[in-house]
């Protein structure tokens, strides 16, 4: 039995837009059956994730998979730290911005199915105030609108851009420093995201040309967002060509230091954490192993 392939499914049952969907037993008709071995385990409650992941890479699974959205990800991918165990992903959520930088297949039948045969890379990790992020983390309006989206009742691309509306109208950019390979650039704070991989999700590209193990984070700045940027930025997410825009500014580094005038939001992939006026930020390379789509295990 030394082959068989040991997965672990962990399964954030009130993660997504689609909620009725009965995940386990699309695992037991998807999964083929030859030399996997897998258990399913519910989620109950905001951070169980980390405990499960953390026990099930002790229990010797070899992938443990995040059954959910972005926060679920985050909570699975940090219980694997420092562990022998693969992250693998199951995207259930309204973003799923890690699972389509890795190419994992959006459609659950296909995605479970993929998991028998998969293959694994190493990827960077950021570090946001000591907060493991995968994806992308960052601070102002991002993260403002993230703060309401979470209480905002409903999920899904269309909620989030009526909340981001919404507040556009309503939010002011904040003086900050940021100290970057020993050099300081003062300037305003719309917006000031770390990424590590290319987009937020939903194939919104906040830093196309961002590589998940190349050792850099790359920082994408906006200082302010009168209307016709304000344009110009959406069209560049959405297209995937927001550097060529001219509509931010972009610096790669491995470590950034930002000093705010008043306290700022701050999310990590997708998820709001709270409020701070200094930031400390890092990138661990290669510091998590994944299980992507492939033919050799």
């Amino acid at each position: 039995m030394s082959d068989t392939l040991r997965i672990c499914f962990l399964v954030n049952p009130n993660s997504g837009t689609n909620r009725r969907q009965d995940v386990p037993a699309l695992i037991a008709r998807y999964l083929p059956g030859e030399a996997v071995a897998y258990e399913v385990r519910l989620t109950q409650y905001a951070g169980h994730a980390v405990e499960l992941a953390r026990q099930a890479a002790a229990d010797g699974f070899r992938i443990v998979v995040a059954v959910g959205g972005d926060g679920t990800v985050n909570e699975v991918g940090r219980g694997l730290l420092g562990t022998a165990a693969a992250l693998g992903i199951l995207p259930r959520g309204s973003g799923n911005g890690l699972a389509r930088h890795l190419r994992v297949p959006l459609a659950l039948p296909e995605a479970i199915r993929q998991l028998a045969t998969p293959a694994f890379q190493r990827i960077d990790v950021g570090y946001i105030n000591e907060r493991a992020f995968f994806c992308t983390a960052g601070l102002g309006f991002d993260a403002h609108v993230s703060k309401c989206f979470a209480v905002a009742g409903t999920r899904g691309l269309g909620t989030y851009v009526q909340v981001a509306l919404r507040e556009y109208r309503r939010y002011q950019p904040t003086p900050i420093q940021v100290t970057m390979q020993g050099n300081t650039l003062a300037t305003n704070c719309y917006m000031l995201a770390f990424a590590n991989a290319a987009q937020y999700g939903n194939n919104a590209y906040i830093a196309p040309l961002a590589d998940i193990a190349d050792g850099l984070l790359d920082l994408c700045l906006i200082d302010a967002l009168p209307l016709r940027r304000a344009v110009r930025v959406g069209i560049g997410l959405a297209l995937g060509n927001l550097p060529a825009s001219g509509a931010a500014v972009y610096h790669t580094c491995s470590q950034v230091r930002v000093q705010a005038a008043r306290a700022l939001g701050f999310h990590v992939d997708g998820d709001y954490v709270g409020d701070a006026r200094e930031f400390d930020v890092r990138l661990e390379p290669l510091a998590l192993e994944v299980a992507v789509p492939g033919q050799s295990r």
